[in-house]
This record gives C-alpha cells, structure tokens and sequence, in this order.
C-alpha cells in the first residue's frame, strides 16, 4: 500500500464497517512502517490488510474487503498473504474479531487461528455501548 491507495482504502472502509479507519489512522499506520498490502484486480483496490510486527509478535490490525466482494474468496487470499508475511516475521500473530463478524470468526477458525481470550467492551457499538471481542492467536 502506498499513500495512492488511500482514497480507494477509505472508501472500501466506510463501505464496510460503522466504525471505520479514520485518514489520520491510516496515514500514521503507512508513516510508522506497518506492513500494509492492498489487494487490486484490474486496477480496482477490492481490500486490504494492516500487520504490526513488535519483536517477535504480529498483530494483524485490520482486513477488509470490499462488500460488493464478499463471498469470492478475496478475503481468504488476502489472509493467507498476510498469515505467510507474519510466519516469516514473527512467531505468533495475534488478532481481534467482533463476536458477531460470523464470517470473519469463521474465517479465521478455518485459518488456524484459535481463541486465546476475550476483551470485554473493545468495539464501539452501533446504537451506543460497547461489543467484546474474541482475541485470536495463531503460533508460527
């Protein structure tokens, strides 16, 4: 990813979440050395990834794909890519889930990751209040 791919990232964001990434979230995370990865066919951006590495530790901090694209496997193929950066990289990768991202958890179940804990009242929630989330884990 390159700050080109911002505008098309923001976008896919605001399509896909309540709570999106903000521009400065994204741009400080471009700026501070993240591994960042966009997934493009025919020149159209359909998703993305975030992964932090500290020491011998990933953290994946954000996967989305466009929603026109859901059910194509994109996300499966994006995951995948990072999973490989972070086992080259690092020796467990960590993530948070909303419980109620079904898909997502399932996803990530499927992956190989497993959970490892819960953080009570991570997430803001549409509505007001607070949702957990599933901490997730997968060692290298």
């Amino acid at each position: 990813m390159t700050a080109a791919d911002l505008a098309a990232v923001l976008a896919i964001e605001a399509r896909a979440h309540a709570f999106p990434w903000t521009p400065g979230i994204l741009a400080d995370a471009l700026a501070s050395g993240y591994y960042m990865v966009v997934l493009v066919q025919a020149d159209e951006v359909l998703g993305y990834g975030v992964v932090q590495i500290i020491l011998d530790e990933g953290h994946l901090l954000n996967i989305t794909t466009a929603p026109q694209h859901h059910g194509q496997g994109l996300g499966r193929q994006l995951l995948a890519h990072l999973i490989q950066y972070a086992h080259d990289h690092t020796d467990t990768l960590f993530l948070e889930v909303r419980p109620s991202n079904t898909r997502a958890v399932a996803m990530y179940h499927a992956a190989g990751f497993n959970e490892v804990g819960l953080r009570r009242n991570y997430y803001p929630a549409v509505g007001g209040g607070r949702e957990d989330a599933l901490l997730m884990a997968m060692a290298f």
